[in-house]
């Protein structure tokens, strides 16, 4: 965990809202000691994958089954603080691509993520925030797809210009618009 808590230290927010979540993040961690797992039911650490194609102009996503949009790639930390290797899993989990190269040095964004009430596997989950983590990864488009029927009905690769618009949990919009501007300056 210390070393996660190094790296949040260490980033450097890119606008006024990740500063704020950033002290927010860290001024929480501060005063709980269980942010890696799901029993803190105010707030928890997950992590996402910006993941696009060589040319960087596509972004491989999922559709969530739960939310009905079409989302990032990504899960929760379970206890592991390392959470570079948490995303690498879930995109495999996720999506069926095994190979990812970062292309960010460490940490691409960081936001606090608010979670609606809904329904998990039969049980109720309550209204909590995700201390969520992001990294900039690429992928070879041609690599096989598939989906994880318990969490997403597809999975693709979404010309950039297209995201928006296929995106229905307004609260994400920003975000990802964000992360486009971002991957926008790096070509």
């Amino acid at each position: 965990m210390d070393d996660l808590i190094k790296q949040i230290k260490e980033y450097e927010p890119k606008d006024e809202r990740e500063r704020v979540d950033k002290e927010v993040i860290l001024d929480f961690v501060s005063k709980n000691d269980n942010v890696l797992v799901r029993d803190n039911k105010i707030a928890h650490f997950t992590t996402s994958g910006w993941i696009v194609n060589k040319a960087k102009t596509k972004v491989l996503m999922i559709h969530h089954n739960i939310y009905n949009s079409w989302a990032w790639v990504g899960g929760h930390a379970d206890g592991d603080p390392d959470l570079f290797h948490v995303v690498q899993k879930e995109i495999e989990e996720e999506t069926g691509i095994k190979k990812v190269k970062l292309l960010s040095d460490g940490i691409f964004g960081l936001n606090i993520v608010t979670v609606i009430n809904h329904i998990k596997r039969g049980k109720q989950v309550n209204a909590h925030l995700h201390f969520d983590i992001e990294y900039l990864l690429e992928a070879d488009e041609n690599e096989p797809l598939r989906i994880k029927e318990d969490e997403n009905s597809k999975v693709g690769w979404v010309p950039v210009e297209e995201i928006i618009a296929k995106v229905t949990e307004e609260h994400m919009k920003p975000i990802y618009q964000r992360l486009i501007e971002r991957v926008e300056k790096l070509k």
